[in-house]
């Protein structure tokens, strides 16, 4: 319990720091799911927040909180529909990128998602990622995304758009 009050108190004071600051990113997410989940979950949809600090050209460093939706696939077991259930998570991650090039970028996330619904204690959270610059302002990166859930994996292949605000300090 004091794990996770930790985690959401470093969410907390991250994303209050973040909003005044260059480098907020807002994040959407579209993906599918692979391995253990693939039967149950049909499709799955998400949000990012975060900041990104860029101590040089070719290093970023950050925080990213958000929220994870997995819808329930419908399951037919003869002539019996069985409701299985959704699947939410909140993920809290240390974020890194590299960019070898001004349109390119790789990296990934690493922390904790928390699970939200009932009977889902959450777990580790790693997604790595691939980044395009598509705008000034925005990227299109594709992910997977492994959270250990229980005795279970959570695995999904996504595809995200990532705008990210700029302060005014950027345009002097």
């Amino acid at each position: 319990m004091l794990k996770r009050f930790l985690f959401l108190l470093m969410g907390v004071t991250a994303i209050h720091s973040a909003s005044a600051q260059e480098g907020f990113k807002l994040g959407l997410q579209a993906g599918l799911p692979t391995g253990d989940f693939n039967e149950r979950i049909g499709v799955v949809v998400g949000g990012d927040l975060g900041y990104m600090w860029a101590p040089n050209k070719t290093f970023d460093l950050g925080i990213k909180t958000g929220i994870i939706h997995g819808f329930a696939e419908e399951y037919r077991k003869g002539t019996i529909l069985e409701d299985l259930p959704s699947y939410q998570f909140a993920p809290l991650a240390a974020s890194v990128r590299i960019w070898p090039g001004k349109k390119f970028s790789f990296g990934g996330d690493v922390g904790q998602a928390f699970g939200l619904n009932e009977g889902n204690d959450g777990g580790l959270y790693i997604r790595p990622q691939v980044g395009f610059q598509v705008g000034p302002q925005s990227e299109v990166n594709f992910s997977y995304t492994s959270i250990d859930v229980n005795e279970e994996k959570w695995s999904t292949i996504t595809l995200a758009y990532v705008y990210t605000f700029l302060s005014a300090r950027h345009f002097r």
